[in-house]
């Protein structure tokens, strides 16, 4: 076969090739695409013949990309992207985005106050098209975007020059505990209370924190029962117990609403800091990626807005 000449090559199967990359396995990939799974594992065999490469190998949970098919991704998905901006050049209403997803990049606290509000902002305003929230951070966001891991990522801070990136808000810290487990603490912390008490912490890597920064600013130190990854567990961390978690007000404000945790004001000053969209700017040629970047820049301002004005009530 001339390598070159791609008339005789059916293009479908690299709609196959991303949906296997994404989903992980034939069975889900079928699902995806609507299709019975023996044709999915059809296709497989002949993209494996194409790129004469074993693209994918079984694992105990499904189907694991190889050098080579980690490789092919992001020039296969950015050939599918320009394909599907053409359509959305030729029908730009909302019925083209039926079927489509967005992969939105975030850590898990961004995902519990915002979350759910782009969730319901992109199904009003482009029904069909689906959302896909993946995890990360701002030491490995640029990578990940680089590598089309995501098509848009909310970080604090993180992305790297050929990125394009906006701030899109400021996030700060509260107090979030059981106030039924705590009832000497009332409705606000003295910075005494606040040492006296156990404390959760929440990082991606190390067992230093930016309140471990703060007190010993200040001469002082807090005692650590435990630390976590992530914010997901802290209802159930929390709940009984006499510790307290100083997390991003956003998600303490997200976790309070739903757990009947007790969200306070962190007793001394933490630096604020900026909350920014970035994204890859041939990711801007896909319409549904545009929508999606505006649904979040919409959120934001609402749920940033909301919580500054109860912050100054």
């Amino acid at each position: 076969m001339n390598r070159g000449d791609i008339s005789g090559v059916d293009l479908n199967l690299l709609t196959i090739f991303e949906a296997l990359f994404e989903e992980g396995g034939a069975s889900r990939a079928a699902i995806r695409l609507d299709m019975t799974q023996s044709a999915v594992s059809a296709a497989l065999g002949r993209l494996r013949t194409l790129y004469a490469d074993r693209l994918f190998v079984p694992t105990g949970r499904g189907l694991s990309p190889t050098a080579r098919a980690r490789e092919l991704k992001p020039v296969i998905s950015e050939a599918l992207d320009r394909c599907r901006q053409s359509l959305a050049m030729a029908s730009p209403d909302t019925a083209a985005f039926h079927g489509r997803a967005v992969s939105i990049g975030l850590s898990d606290d961004f995902e519990l106050a915002l979350g759910r509000p782009i969730m319901e902002r992109v199904a009003r305003e482009a029904p069909g098209l689906r959302v896909i929230f993946r995890q990360t951070h701002s030491q490995i966001v640029s990578e990940a975007l680089a590598r089309q891991d995501m098509d848009l990522a909310i970080a604090a801070g993180g992305f790297g020059a050929r990125l394009g990136h906006e701030v899109v808000g400021q996030g700060g810290y509260a107090c979030l505990l059981d106030g039924d487990a705590v009832p000497d603490v009332g409705y606000a912390l003295t910075l005494e209370q606040y040492v006296s008490l156990g404390h959760l912490l929440i990082s991606s890597g190390g067992v230093v924190g930016i309140v471990d920064e703060a007190l010993a600013a200040l001469g002082l130190k807090r005692t650590v029962l435990a630390s976590t990854t992530h914010f997901a567990a802290l209802p159930w961390l929390l709940k009984g117990s006499r510790a307290v978690a100083t997390i991003p007000a956003h998600a303490a404000d997200a976790i309070a609403r739903v757990t009947g945790l007790r969200r306070l004001p962190c007793p001394m000053d933490l630096p604020a800091y900026p909350v920014e969209l970035g994204w890859r700017s041939s990711a801007l040629r896909d319409a549904a990626v545009v929508k999606v970047k505006a649904a979040i820049e919409a959120c934001f301002a609402t749920c940033f807005a909301a919580r500054a004005s109860v912050m100054r009530q």
